[in-house]
């Protein structure tokens, strides 16, 4: 039964993938119809387009909305539509980059880290708690507190950043002054920016699946998801299950935020009033997964493959914008699996019903 579903799930990401991709292969028909067919090798190749350097940039760009992908998969499975991941991320991007400037020198570097990381997850959590707190104690719909606590973690982080660590000459926070360890990555995909954040991006969605799959834990987080009337009935507290599965979900989302602030790459929170897109792109990420921890994993790889793909396609004459506009597109069609797996569901009960009614008419 299991491998039927897993199945149905990889069948529907790819088609879904293909849609996406015919639909972004006619955009840049359109675009420039002389280097259609180019274009389209390298955004098919680009993950490989400049050996290990390209294919280190996608493992590198894929860290974020793994973990926010993960963070939107995990609620999802307990019954939450954590939309508060992009406040979340923010958040804990803060806080690991505020630490990691604070601590420097006074805390090794092989250790401030670690702490860092966890200090992100915790806020993350925090920032996810009161969303939690408020649906499973006054029934606050958790999409438009998640929505409203983007904007607040935003702009607290704007005024932290100047207030705490703002580089004037940049008009920006500061770069940390640590960076996470390589892990040897750095060998092997020389020239990219890859760090041993995709280990632990990794290993987390392996434990969330684990976490989900193999504990009691995670039955009850499930079973509230699904049916909270017959969990209450058998004993379990919604109210728990709803605060609890938001606090793992928003640690996610956190430690997603420190793993890019903290990578070592010169990346910084600028004062504009602008959410981060890494929230928002771990919501497809999630559906293309099918909401799994571990189809989180390829959903992310596969996105960011394609971003660094369309990157390259500049090369073809083709806008910036209009990249943006294909690599959109893909995306947005990718998380259509989820309704091309029920369509395939529907199609195979019609077919086996149809099967069973003419079975009967010959009887």
């Amino acid at each position: 039964m299991k491998n039927k579903e897993s199945t149905k799930n990889l069948l529907a990401s790819l088609i879904a993938i293909i849609i996406g991709l015919l639909i972004g292969f006619v955009i840049i028909l359109i675009a420039n119809p002389s280097q259609a067919l180019k274009a389209m090798g390298i955004l098919m190749s680009g993950g490989f387009y400049k050996g290990l350097r390209s294919t280190g940039q996608v493992l590198y760009s894929a860290i974020p909305i793994m973990m926010t992908g993960l963070s939107v998969a995990f609620a999802f499975k307990c019954g939450n539509f954590n939309i508060g991941t992009t406040g979340q991320y923010t958040v804990g991007g803060f806080v690991a980059l505020l630490l990691s400037n604070t601590l420097y020198g006074s805390v090794p570097d092989s250790v401030l880290w670690i702490i860092c990381l966890v200090a992100a997850g915790l806020a993350g959590a925090l920032w996810a708690f009161i969303p939690g707190l408020l649906k499973a104690y006054r029934n606050v719909n958790i999409v438009i507190s998640g929505i409203m606590f983007n904007y607040i973690g935003m702009l607290l982080v704007i005024e932290g950043v100047k207030a705490f660590i703002y580089d004037a000459a940049g008009a920006r926070s500061e770069v940390s002054a640590i960076s996470l360890p390589k892990f040897g990555l750095d060998k092997i995909f020389r020239g990219s920016d890859v760090n041993g954040g995709i280990i632990i991006a990794i290993a987390l969605c392996v434990l969330a699946y684990i976490i989900l799959n193999k504990t009691t834990f995670g039955y009850e987080l499930k079973a509230c998801g699904y049916n909270p009337d017959a969990s209450k009935y058998a004993g379990m507290s919604e109210k728990k299950i709803v605060i609890i599965s938001m606090l793992i979900a928003g640690f996610f989302s956190g430690i997603g935020g420190g793993l890019v602030y903290i990578a070592g790459t010169g990346r910084a929170f600028t004062t504009a009033e602008v959410l981060l897109p890494e929230g928002f792109n771990g919501i497809p990420v999630a559906l293309l997964g099918m909401n799994s921890p571990l189809g989180c994993i390829l959903a992310a790889l596969f996105v960011s493959y394609i971003n660094v793909g369309g990157n390259y396609m500049q090369a073809c004459n083709i806008p910036v914008e209009i990249i943006d506009v294909i690599s959109a597109v893909i995306i947005y069609f990718s998380s259509f699996a989820l309704m091309i797996k029920l369509y395939l569901e529907r199609y195979h009960k019609t077919k086996s019903n149809q099967i069973k009614n003419e079975k009967g008419g010959q009887e």
